[in-house]
């Protein structure tokens, strides 16, 4: 019976220390995130960058999800499942805001800075590689740190869409590879939002 207790004990030490371990994570990565949303949205108003702009908005909802994700943090599964759904939505906030952005520089747009969009646009790639190295191992963890991770995954690729984009504007002189990669990124927002809320909202039923 004592070895039972000492077991029993044994896992809530083992638990305590893995929800601990996941909380220091997941505010390395906040803080990194909000960090680079301010750099990054500057750089994407001076530069007049639709991609630039959507990768830094996409890392202000990031700074975002990891707090909500900070919250759910051992609060059970219908409080991780809840938060998850709350990442989701906001995801889907960030589609309409890009897709709105995309549509006023159609009307009024001008060729953006393929020099500013590659420098931010690596700084951000580099910041984004981080914060997935950091969060790789609790991606199958629960359906809270699921969802946080997919969000990171995201940003690379979208880090990635912004370089290309900066490499096609200087290539073509024209703003549309921009623009087109800055729809790229909202359309990846948009899937990613689907895939999150359909996994979270049975858990939060049950």
């Amino acid at each position: 019976m004592g070895d039972d207790c000492c077991n029993k004990k044994g896992e809530a030490l083992a638990k305590l220390a893995a929800q601990a371990e996941q909380r220091r994570v997941l505010i390395i990565v906040l803080v990194i995130n909000a960090v680079m949303f301010f750099a990054e949205f500057s750089a994407g108003l001076v530069a007049r960058s639709s991609a630039l702009q959507a990768d830094a908005v996409d890392m202000l909802g990031d700074a975002v999800v990891y707090g909500l994700s900070l919250f759910a943090l051992g609060r059970g599964q219908r409080w991780e499942a809840g938060a998850a759904l709350a990442k989701g939505g906001l995801i889907l906030v960030f589609f309409a805001v890009i897709v709105i952005d995309i549509a006023l520089k159609l009307v009024h747009g001008v060729p953006p800075s393929t020099h500013l969009m590659l420098i931010f646009g690596s700084l951000a790639l580099v910041a984004n590689l981080t914060c997935l190295a950091l969060l790789w191992r609790f991606r199958a963890l629960n359906v809270n740190m699921s969802s946080t991770f997919e969000c990171s995954r995201n940003d690379v690729i979208a880090n990635l869409g912004v370089l290309v984009a900066a490499g096609a504007v200087a290539w073509f002189g024209a703003g549309w590879p921009d623009i087109v990669v800055g729809l790229a990124i909202a359309l990846l927002f948009l899937r990613s939002a689907i895939r999150v809320i359909r996994s979270a909202w049975p858990e939060f039923r049950a």
